[in-house]
Order: C-alpha cells, then sequence, then structure tokens
C-alpha cells in the first residue's frame, strides 16, 4: 500500500537569475504540488518563471506555467496549482532578479 506524506516538497531562494531546481522526484514516488508560494523579499519588483519538466527535460515555453510574471515589491502569493508529478519530473524555478525571490511548494508525496 502507498504511503501519503504531506509535507514541504520543496524550499529555493535562488541567488541567482538561471534556472534552479524546487523539486525533483524522486525514484518510484510520485507528488502533488497543491500550493506554490512565491515571496518577494526585496524593496523592488520582480519576474519569476516556474516550469514543469518531465523527466527532466529542458525547461523551456512549452513546459512553462508561468513565464515573466511580475511580483510586487515585498509581497507573497499562493498559487493553488494541483500539479501531479511522476518519478524524475522536476519543478524548476527561475527569478528575474538575483536574491529577489524565495519559493516554497507545499504538497502530497505518494511512495
Amino acid at each position: 500500500m502507498a504511503t501519503t506524506t504531506y509535507k514541504i516538497l520543496g524550499q529555493s531562494a535562488p541567488s541567482t537569475t538561471s534556472n534552479a531546481d524546487l523539486i525533483t522526484v524522486g525514484a518510484s514516488k510520485s507528488q502533488v504540488v497543491s500550493t506554490l508560494v512565491v515571496s518577494n523579499v526585496t524593496a523592488s519588483a520582480a519576474t519569476f518563471r516556474v516550469f514543469a519538466r518531465i523527466g527532466g527535460a529542458a525547461a523551456a515555453v512549452s513546459n512553462a506555467l508561468f513565464y515573466d510574471v511580475t511580483i510586487s515589491p515585498n509581497a507573497s502569493i499562493a498559487f493553488t496549482i494541483g500539479a501531479t508529478l511522476a518519478a524524475t519530473d522536476v519543478l524548476t524555478v527561475r527569478s528575474g532578479t538575483a536574491n529577489a525571490l524565495t519559493f516554497t511548494a507545499f504538497g502530497t508525496e505518494l511512495a
């Protein structure tokens, strides 16, 4: 029988404007990302991107969930997404400004 665990699936505070993997689903597991929270910890607006990469495919416009979305200074946005991820799938994030944003994914892991 599968084990269900409710937890923080991943957290990231990118220090660069490069892609950063927030979640990589382990072998023989799957995950449901119920909520993604993006927080801007600076006094300036910033943009972000989020990609759902099947089997670790390259991040691209074709697998973008959010692309160059602007978040106001000192603000947080919670997205209820219900994204289902299989083993080896990756949720990748990117900040348009280094050290400006934090990302937290909450959800369920099935093993």
